[in-house]
């Protein structure tokens, strides 16, 4: 079963935004999808656009590309801060991460 067939996500688009007060700074994320995170100075994972720019507001969040989603949900299953957060973009509702259902 594909990544997107056990979301129940159907193709829809994804975003992803990290709880930097949960981030443990281990750099697992940074790992698996180093397209979408990175650490910043702080020693913390931030999420980053497609132009390499870190998003650092609060709450800031990057489309998923679709050929990193598998990348990007590794990174959510495997983060020991669990401050990965990927949610459908139509309904804002989380598909992988501490709050997914």
């Amino acid at each position: 079963m594909s990544v997107q067939q056990e979301a129940g996500t159907g193709g829809e688009a994804l975003e992803v935004w990290i709880d930097q007060d949960l981030c443990t700074g281990d750099g697992i994320c940074a790992q698996y999808a180093p397209e979408v995170f990175e650490l910043d100075i702080d020693g913390l994972a931030y999420v980053k656009s497609t132009a390499e720019e870190l998003q650092q507001a609060p709450g800031a969040t990057v489309p998923v590309p679709l050929p990193l989603l598998t990348d990007v949900v590794d990174s959510a299953r495997e983060c020991p801060g669990e401050c990965i957060h990927v949610r459908r973009v139509s309904d804002r509702v989380e598909v992988y991460g501490p709050d997914a259902g």
